[in-house]
Parts: structure tokens; C-alpha cells; sequence
């Protein structure tokens, strides 16, 4: 079951049972390795052998196939068409395409890139599919983290899903006042403003509820909080954090070495 103002996805899984500083630092962790491996093939063994396993484990393999085919693929795909056309690197021509010219080089540099992006984007997927925010910002707020920098990363999380949601519901309650948004290309085009404008004037007004809800709850007391739910930290997360941050370093390390 989804939950409507977050990506997550309630699950009875491994991968939701971890604390969620492990989640968060594995997929920092697994971007890190990606961007700063020296061979070009870690993205893509991040990919088929840690990220698409953990969609598995963590029981999301269809919303994540789902992100992975609907956004994730695209933007990726369209980043390497750009970057083998108009990177200027290398001599070694294999075709043009009028005034461009793709080189083995370009190809090399752009495949690179688009699959490191493609494992950052999947490994904060995972996460964000596993991670509830509530849990995120208990889990943060308790180990010292301030409650406006707490706050300022729960909302980036949920600004997507929750701006979906709103336009969702303004499409349906234009349509039941006979708004045609399933006709011509023109005139979805001309149906945009009877939907932009109550999203956006809505999110605006729903700011500044949130801010007089979370103001009402204590949000800027200084005096300490308490939870009513303790986030669990095991010794095995607690293991997995200082793996992920070994294997960081050593990456880092070989890259210097190799360099």
C-alpha cells in the first residue's frame, strides 16, 4: 500500500525493518562508489547486482521497475543522446549526423555518466520506497539533527508525491465540471490554466497551513522531544553504516592510487 503524500510503499520486508540512517547512508554510499569508482562498469554492477537484488528483498520490485521505466530510463537515455552528440572529446569518429559527429570517446563518456545517474536515482528510489518520512525525521531529530533541517528534507521528500496528489484531485474536480483534458492536443493545452492555477495557489495556502500545524505541535520549543515510536538501531545497522563508509574510503583510495 502507498502512502499518498510519500513515495513509500508499506511493506513486511528486511529492507523496511533496517534503521533508516542505514537506508539513507547505503544509497549515499552507492552513489559515492558509482561517481568515484575508476572503472566504468561499477555503475552498472551497483545496478544489476545491489540495486535491482534490493527492490527484490524489500518486496517493490514493481513500483520500482515502474519509476525505473516511467522516469528514471528517460531522463538517463536522454542525457546520453545529448552527451554523444555534443561532448567534444576524442578523435576516433565512428558516425555524424549532419554537424555532429559521435566519437568512441563520447560514447564511452556518456555511457558512464548516464548509468552512474541512473544507480544515484535507483539507489534514492529504493530508499524512498522503503523509508517512511515520519520515521526518517524521528530518526533524525533524535540523533541531534535540527528540527529545520529535519523538516526542510522531509518536505523536499514529499513536495513530488504531494504535488501529484493535489493535481489528481484538481484534474477530477475539473472534469466533473465538464473541463475536456482527454481530447486534442490544443485543447489540453488550453485546459492548463483551470489546473495550474488552483495546484499552485493551493500549495501556497497549504504552506502556510503546514507552518501554523507544525508551529501549534511545538515544532521551535526548545525543550527536548520525545516520540511515542523508538526507531530501532541495531548492531547490524550499526555494522552495514561503517561497511559502506570502509568501502567508500577504499574506493577513494584506489582512485588516487590508480590516478
Amino acid at each position: 500500500m502507498r502512502e499518498r503524500l510519500s513515495f513509500y510503499v508499506k511493506r513486511e520486508s528486511f529492507l523496511h525493518n533496517l534503521n533508516p540512517l542505514t537506508k539513507l547512508v547505503l544509497a549515499l554510499g552507492l552513489t559515492l562508489i558509482g561517481f568515484l569508482s575508476p572503472w566504468y562498469w561499477t555503475p552498472l554492477a551497483i545496478i544489476f547486482f545491489i540495486i535491482a537484488p534490493l527492490s527484490f528483498v524489500g518486496k517493490v520490485q514493481r513500483d520500482f521497475l515502474n519509476a525505473a521505466f516511467r522516469l528514471i530510463l528517460p531522463a538517463t537515455g536522454f542525457l546520453f543522446i545529448m552527451q554523444a552528440l555534443f561532448q567534444p572529446v576524442g578523435k576516433t569518429e565512428l558516425f555524424s549526423i549532419w554537424f555532429l559527429h559521435v566519437t568512441r570517446e563520447s560514447l564511452a563518456y556518456a555511457f558512464e555518466n548516464a548509468t552512474r545517474i541512473f544507480a544515484m536515482v535507483s539507489s534514492f528510489t529504493i530508499f524512498l520506497l522503503t523509508t517512511h518520512p515520519s520515521e526518517l525525521m524521528s530518526d533524525l531529530t533524535h540523533r541531534g539533527l535540527p528540527s529545520q533541517f529535519a523538516y526542510v528534507i522531509i518536505s523536499t521528500i514529499q513536495i513530488i508525491p504531494q504535488m501529484q496528489a493535489k493535481a489528481q484531485t484538481i484534474i477530477a474536480a475539473q472534469r466533473s465540471r465538464g473541463l475536456d483534458t482527454e481530447s486534442s492536443l490544443f485543447k489540453r493545452a488550453g485546459a492548463l490554466v483551470p489546473l495550474v492555477s488552483p495546484l499552485v495557489f493551493g500549495s501556497l495556502v497549504e504552506v502556510e497551513e503546514r507552518a501554523i500545524a507544525i508551529e501549534a505541535r511545538g515544532f521551535t520549543s526548545r525543550h527536548t522531544k520525545t516520540s511515542l515510536r523508538e526507531i530501532p538501531d541495531s548492531s547490524f545497522d550499526k555494522a552495514l553504516r561503517w561497511i559502506l563508509l570502509l568501502l567508500v574510503v577504499a574506493i577513494i583510495a584506489v582512485k588516487i592510487w590508480l590516478s
